[in-house]
């Protein structure tokens, strides 16, 4: 199975890449753009889908500093 794993800041941790983003898009022509958050997207095959949380928790995010979500891609 092709799975996807969506890794972002947890809500109120800096996001230093989100800012800069944010901050860029009303130099380029970009108006009415708040709340950048910028993360990763991990995307694996795996065997046994039912692993993917302890992989999350104990390689693919930061569980201190970030969220994760699975995602089955087919």
């Amino acid at each position: 199975m092709r799975a996807r794993v969506l890794v972002r800041p947890k809500a109120g941790i800096l996001d230093p890449q989100g800012q800069a983003v944010e901050r860029a898009l009303p130099a380029l022509g970009f108006s009415g753009v708040r709340n950048v958050h910028v993360g990763r997207l991990i995307e694996l095959d795996v065997e046994d889908p039912a692993h993917l949380p302890e992989m999350c928790e104990k390689l693919l995010s930061n569980p201190l500093i970030e969220d994760y979500e699975i995602v089955e891609a087919s």
